[in-house]
């Protein structure tokens, strides 16, 4: 029973891992990655490992990802919610 699953679950590690890294958007590669962190934490669950679990969903797809957001943010890649910031352009010179 759980078999089909865990393989369902790493088809959908890999599908992440490879959008993650093709994704032109900074914001949406984030929200990948914590998605992909989320289902690693699903798979030391059913390999029977909580402790892994736990630290992956709190380091992956917690703090790292909060890393991120304010890294974003502080870089103007992501507006302030308020309206009023544009968002960041890169040069082209």
């Amino acid at each position: 029973m759980t078999k089909p699953i865990v393989l369902l679950l790493v088809l959908f590690l890999i599908v992440c891992a490879i959008c993650a890294g093709w994704t032109k958007n900074l914001l949406v590669s984030i929200v990948i990655f914590m998605s992909y962190s989320l289902i690693m934490s699903i798979i030391w669950i059913f390999l029977q490992a909580p402790d892994l679990a736990i630290t992956e969903a709190a380091v992956g797809a917690g703090v790292t990802s909060v890393l991120f957001f304010a890294t974003l943010r502080k870089i103007n890649a992501i507006g302030s919610g308020d309206g009023k910031e544009e968002p960041h352009e890169p040069d082209t010179k």
